[in-house]
């Protein structure tokens, strides 16, 4: 199971190696309302932890979220955003 952290610190490990820096986004939505935030959010963090488990990471630290404003789409009424997350690779020490 993936650890994630916002700090530095993994709760009942500790950091061995960094691997390095990896991030992952939503696709682009409407930006309707912050009631679906949450699910993009979550969407984002499963894409940031594939991508940590593809190069055999144990954690992912300093997991930062944002949004990304795209351009409004005036033939559909909305504006579009994403939600971007980032963080640092980790092992964890034996």
């Amino acid at each position: 199971m993936m650890r994630i952290s916002a700090t530095t610190e993994i709760e009942g490990g500790k950091i061995g190696t960094e691997i390095g820096r990896i991030e992952a986004a939503s696709t682009w939505h409407a930006a309707i309302n912050s009631v679906l935030e949450t699910q993009w959010r979550e969407h984002a963090l499963r894409a940031l932890i594939r991508r940590a488990e593809d190069i055999d990471a144990d954690a992912i630290v300093r997991v930062e979220y944002e949004v990304d404003a795209g351009q409004p789409m005036d033939e559909i009424g909305a504006s579009l955003q994403r939600v971007r997350v980032k963080g640092i690779a980790v092992t964890l020490a034996a």
